[in-house]
């Protein structure tokens, strides 16, 4: 059964924006451990590089954890792609003549297209575009606000 209205944001990332919308933090929500995945094997080179340039930083501020394996792939793998399709568009140009004399595009600017909206919706759920990222509050690194924050949601002190 498909639900209606805007997908819910995770807990996680309404602390780093600072819940600004005020509303009960979901204390029931799984919180998976703190720590990146591994780069799965099968990930295209160019895949994997943007795998190590971001996953560490993306870990130490509590966004990438062990269970995000296959979103985060899938950002990488859509990174990969489009770069590929951008780089033969640099080199080759964006139309071409056909054997009949006609121009055509190639295919290579709506497989950028494509791949850029994927690799931009991945991006958001992660907090890595400019406006998703203007709405994260960063921690101060000498506490952890995220245990402070579930001890008071657990009502301790």
């Amino acid at each position: 059964m498909a639900t209606r209205g805007r997908k819910p944001t995770p807990t996680a990332i309404k602390l780093l924006e600072g819940n600004p919308g005020k509303r009960s933090l979901n204390a029931n929500e799984p919180k998976p451990a703190k720590k990146a995945p591994s780069c799965p094997k099968w990930l295209e080179p160019e895949a994997k590089k943007e795998w190590r340039r971001l996953a560490k930083q993306m870990e130490q501020i509590g966004i990438l954890t062990q269970v995000d394996m296959a979103a985060f792939a899938g950002y990488c793998q859509a990174y990969a792609r489009w770069k590929e399709a951008e780089e033969f568009i640099t080199q080759h140009g964006t139309i071409v003549r056909t054997p009949s004399g006609y121009w055509q595009q190639v295919p290579q600017v709506s497989i950028a297209q494509t791949y850029l909206k994927i690799m931009n919706r991945f991006a958001e759920q992660f907090g890595l575009t400019p406006a998703s990222r203007s709405r994260i509050i960063a921690a101060d690194n000498s506490t952890d606000t995220q245990d402070e924050m579930e001890a008071l949601l657990e009502g301790s002190s």
